[in-house]
């Protein structure tokens, strides 16, 4: 077994596919972020109104300067929409999504008050662990790599150096035992079983040894041992075992990126006794004893498993005495997997640069408590977010992106600030109308239903969740198909949600503070504010100017504000939207440009671990899948006659392939 690839990482070059060139103020903003990066610049702005191709323009400076890039998004549904578009700019290169893993997370906490332990509950998304494990694995093997990530990238995650060492990487001809593969695998916390052969898994045949890596969802790899030397390595399909191809060399990544060697685990081990010892010290000295005794039985019990196993739940609490690092210092994240000249863009940095800086505080106020308790070692504290100034410390040029940008992104470009206000399309920001909030339920419905008629959707912000939950209930009493968005469905589900409103499944889309950041929705036609004159965050001027511009793709895009007092916020936001409209019609008079509604881009949707649903085989041919969605659901009908039929005729083995194939195609949410 080697440590390391039969070959350095790719240096495959980013090759931008886009059937359209850059026009507007595209052109201009792209040379002059790309002069910024070459002048070696640290910071500089793209100030970019809603519609006028942010992300292809950045997609084209990363084409011109040829670097990995890490593009950080403020939430989940926003990197799954990047996270697409940017497929489709770089087919041929390695796009990635890194999200946090959880559907749901409740971390674990002690309330003093009540005497109540509030033990770790979570739902970890398998989609989404695939996905970040194809991520780290873009990054380790090449330099064509772009990654779409959350805020999530500043959690910790396990060493680079550590998850690469721990990694399996064999060629055809390596003198290597099947034993000494089967040992390695297990380490990696491999699972083995023959019946249900699922991803992180292996099974042993003879002198054969399939495995499914942690990274992959539609292939394996099937190695073929001739004593202690592998003889054959062959990419397989996991489902049926038909044989894909030979290959040269195979690369496996561990099951966790918390994974470390023996020698390491021993290590550790040690120096959380020396921890677990001065810290019982100080608990007895204070009386503590009943913390004392907690602390000792559960530091005491993930010992022994992880002198067992190598593993224990919560392990990441003691990534500080795994890692060896000091006691204070900041643990290893997705950014150490980067090299040092990797290119940062952060998304809608107004909100997602607040966001970076709150993680850690939050963070380290429960774990006191859990340490102060004796649920935790004091070690505990150092698996955390990165602080903001650490964070800056590992990242290196950065473009901030944003159509509001705050006081701290325009002064960190010292004046580098690079305006797109012109459209490709031509289009203006839209009408901004102020209307009475007395009767404004009465007037919403009514606007509803003339946009509704003309073909165009409608996105509804209110103030409280319960105003927004009996609009809705009110809205389908009298008829009109509408969804609530609300801070508790899933982000898999949001996007789901946003898919249907695109599709016409439903007509209104009602929500809170979950639609002014990024949303591509070419459909809508009306953007209603309710309450726009209650002073605050949600009403301030820059919440007002990005919850107008969902509405600045749409030609007849419009917006209403109901509101009963014209604020300081609102007549701020709307002469923003009055400067812009005048710069774009100037422009569109100098150029003849006709107005025109934005193109549909990207649907909401997250390819199965960024492969190709093309590698599906079927009776040992590719499936070839169409791109239209009624397309697609008459394939999976077609599918499932064949299987019905091939269990008729006591097929099972055809059927049972037929059937996961069927599966296969749901989960990559194509449509059906």
């Amino acid at each position: 077994m080697s440590l390391r690839p039969k070959t350095s990482p790719a240096k495959v070059p980013f090759e931008l596919r886009s059937p359209f060139l850059p026009k507007g103020d595209q052109p201009a903003a792209i040379e002059a972020l790309t002069a910024n990066l070459i002048d070696k610049h640290r910071f500089q702005t793209l100030l970019g109104v809603t519609g006028s191709g942010k992300t292809f323009s950045i997609a084209n400076v990363i084409q011109n300067v040829q670097r990995p890039t890490l593009v950080i998004a403020p939430n989940k549904t926003l990197a799954a929409q990047l996270y697409a578009e940017f497929r489709e700019f770089f087919p041929e290169n390695r796009v990635s999504y890194f999200v946090s893993y959880y559907d749901y997370y409740q971390p674990e906490a002690y309330v003093p008050s009540t005497d109540t332990f509030i033990e770790k509950d979570a739902s970890i998304n398998e989609e989404i662990d695939k996905m970040r494990h194809s991520a780290t694995k873009a990054l380790l093997e090449s330099r064509d790599a772009i990654v779409v990530a959350s805020v999530s990238c500043i959690y910790g995650l396990g060493a680079p150096e550590d998850y690469y060492k721990m990694s399996l990487f064999v060629a055809k001809g390596d003198k290597l035992s099947r034993e000494e593969v089967i040992r390695s695998l297990v380490t990696m916390q491999y699972k083995r079983g023959a019946e249900n052969f699922s991803r992180a898994s292996f099974r042993v045949r003879g002198d054969t040894i399939d495995i499914f890596p942690a990274d992959q969802n539609s292939k394996a790899y099937r190695l073929i041992f001739f004593g202690t030397e592998i003889e054959e390595i062959k990419e397989i399909d996991p489902l049926s075992g038909h044989i894909l191809k030979d290959i040269e060399t195979a690369a496996i990544y561990p099951v966790s990126h918390f994974v470390s060697s023996k020698e390491a685990v021993v290590a550790a081990v040690k120096s959380i006794r020396e921890e677990l010892k001065i810290r019982l010290k100080e608990l007895l000295t204070e009386g503590k004893i009943l913390e004392a005794e907690r602390l000792e039985q559960r530091s005491m019990y993930d010992i022994e498993l992880m002198l067992e196993i190598g593993f224990c739940s919560g392990i990441e609490n003691y990534s500080r005495h795994l890692d060896g690092r000091s006691a204070g210092s900041a643990s290893t994240t997705l950014l150490d997997y980067f090299p040092d000249d990797f290119l940062l863009v952060i998304d809608e940095s107004h909100i997602t640069v607040s966001q970076i800086s709150g993680m850690y505080k939050g963070d380290q106020s429960r774990k006191q408590t859990l340490v102060d308790y004796g649920f935790r070692l004091p070690s505990a504290k150092d698996n955390r977010p990165l602080k903001i100034e650490e964070f800056w410390d590992r990242v290196g040029q950065t473009i901030f992106v944003s159509a509001t940008p705050s006081e701290f992104e325009i002064e960190s470009s010292q004046g580098r600030v690079v305006e797109q206000v012109n459209r490709p399309t031509g289009l203006l920001d839209p009408e901004v109308e102020v209307r009475p909030a007395k009767h404004q339920v009465d007037d919403v419905l009514s606007e509803i239903r003339r946009t509704v008629e003309q073909g165009d959707r409608v996105l509804i912000t209110t103030l409280t969740k319960r105003m927004s939950e009996n609009l809705s209930d009110y809205l389908r009493e009298v008829g009109v198909r509408c969804r609530y968005l609300h801070s508790d469905i899933t982000a898999l589900e949001r996007i789901e949600i946003l898919r249907g409103l695109r599709r016409g499944e439903f007509d209104v889309l009602i929500g809170i503070n979950l639609l002014r950041e990024g949303l591509d929705l070419v459909e809508v036609g009306l953007v209603a504010i309710l309450d726009a004159d209650k002073e605050g965050f949600l009403r301030s001027a820059r919440s007002l100017i990005q919850t107008m511009g969902r509405a600045a793709r749409n030609v007849r895009g419009r917006v209403i504000l109901y509101a009963d007092v014209v604020t300081k916020s609102m007549q701020e936001a709307m002469g923003e939207a009055d400067r812009r409209r005048k710069i774009q019609r100037e422009f569109n008079l100098k150029h003849g440009i006709i107005p025109e509604s934005t193109r549909s881009s990207s649907e909401f949707k997250l390819p199965l671990c960024g492969e190709e649903l093309l590698e599906i085989i079927v009776d040992g041919k590719p499936l070839e899948i169409p791109e239209q969605p009624a397309a697609q659901a008459s394939l999976i009908e077609a599918l499932k006659t064949q299987m019905f039929e091939a269990a008729a005729k006591r097929e099972y083995e055809r059927a049972a392939e037929l059937r996961d194939t069927i599966k296969r195609l749901e989960v990559g949410l194509l449509a059906v």
